[in-house]
C-alpha cells in the first residue's frame, strides 16, 4: 500500500482543504432586517435580547468567504461560494439576532431553524426542511423538496405555507392561513382563524382548529381524503362536493348523490346563523366534517 505524506503534499504544492470556523459579531438595530444565504448545510437562527448580530458556526473547505456586512438598518450574512464547485461548500451556521428582527433565509439543500425571532420571516429552501416559530408577524415558508414545520402562539397573522414534495405542519397559527402542496400531507391544528385556504395535489389535509365568526374556509385535493374537526362551534354555509369519495357530516344533513351515473356526493347546509362560508372539494377522497 502506498503512502502520501502531509508533509509531501504540501511539498507538491497541493494544499489540504479544511472546514474554517467562524464567529464573528456585529451592531444591529432591535428591529433591523437580517438576510442569509448559504447554498448547503444548515442555517439556525435564533433571536436574543441583544442589539447584536453574531455568526457562529463552520464553513466548508472550498467557500470563498463569509459575507457579512451592514447597509443601514439591514445585515447581509451570506456564504459565497465558487461559481463550479462539485463540493466542500456545505457550511453549517448558527445565528443569534435581536427579538425584533425581520428575517429573510434563502437556502438550496440546507435546513433552516428558527426560534424567539418576532419579526416577519421569509424562508426558502430548494432541498432543505424548514421550522420556525411564528409570533406577532407575517409568515411565508416554502420549500421545494422539503417539508415546513411552524408553532405559532395563537397571534392573528398572515401566513403562507408552500411545499412541492413535502408535508405542511402548522400549530397553534390564527389569523389567515394559505396552505399548499403539490406531493405531501397538510395539517392545521389548534389555531383559530378568519380565512383558511388549504390545497393539495396528492395529499391528506387535516383541520383541527376554530373558524371565527364570520370565516371563509376554501379546502381542495385532487387525490387525498380532507378531515375537518372544528374546535368549538362554528356558523357557515357549508359547500361540498366530491367527484369520488364519501362525506361523513357530524352536523347531522346527509349528501346526495351528484349524478345516477357517477359516484360523485355533494352536501350543501347552513350550520348557526350562516355568517361564515365552507367551501369544499375533493376529486378521489372523502370528506370528514365534524367539531369537539
Amino acid at each position: 500500500m502506498k503512502f502520501i505524506s502531509m508533509a509531501l503534499i504540501g511539498s507538491l504544492g497541493v494544499a489540504p482543504a479544511f472546514a474554517d470556523d467562524v464567529n464573528e459579531i456585529m451592531d444591529a438595530d432591535s428591529d433591523g432586517t437580517v438576510t442569509v444565504s448559504n447554498v448547503s448545510g444548515s442555517v439556525e437562527v435564533q433571536g436574543w435580547s441583544r442589539s447584536q448580530v453574531e455568526v457562529t458556526g463552520e464553513l466548508g473547505s472550498r467557500v470563498e468567504e463569509l459575507i457579512f456586512e451592514r447597509d443601514d438598518d439591514e445585515i447581509l450574512i451570506k456564504v459565497k461560494v465558487p461559481r463550479n464547485s462539485n463540493g466542500g461548500i456545505s457550511s453549517d451556521l448558527s445565528i443569534s439576532v435581536p427579538v425584533g428582527s425581520s428575517l429573510q433565509v434563502h437556502t438550496v439543500s440546507a435546513d433552516i431553524t428558527v426560534s424567539d425571532v418576532e419579526g416577519e420571516q421569509e424562508l426558502e429552501s430548494v432541498s432543505g426542511d424548514i421550522e420556525t416559530e411564528a409570533h406577532a408577524s407575517d409568515i411565508e415558508l416554502g420549500s421545494v423538496s422539503g417539508d415546513v414545520e411552524v408553532q405559532g402562539d395563537n397571534q392573528s397573522i398572515r401566513s403562507r405555507l408552500n411545499t412541492v414534495s413535502g408535508d405542511i405542519e402548522s400549530d397553534s397559527l390564527a389569523g389567515e392561513i394559505n396552505a399548499e402542496s403539490v406531493s405531501g400531507d397538510l395539517s392545521a391544528i389548534n389555531g383559530s382563524f378568519e380565512r383558511a385556504m388549504l390545497n393539495t395535489v396528492n395529499g391528506e389535509i387535516v383541520y383541527r382548529a376554530a373558524l371565527l365568526d364570520g370565516g371563509r374556509m376554501d379546502v381542495e385535493t385532487v387525490n387525498g381524503s380532507v378531515d375537518i374537526e372544528y374546535d368549538g362551534d362554528v356558523s357557515a354555509r357549508f359547500d361540498i362536493e366530491t367527484f369520488n369519495g364519501s362525506i361523513r357530516n357530524c352536523f347531522g344533513p346527509d349528501s346526495v348523490r351528484t349524478s345516477r351515473y357517477a359516484p360523485g356526493r355533494e352536501l350543501k347546509f347552513t350550520e348557526g346563523d350562516g355568517s361564515g362560508r365552507v367551501t369544499i372539494n375533493t376529486l378521489n377522497g372523502s370528506v370528514r366534517l365534524c367539531k369537539n
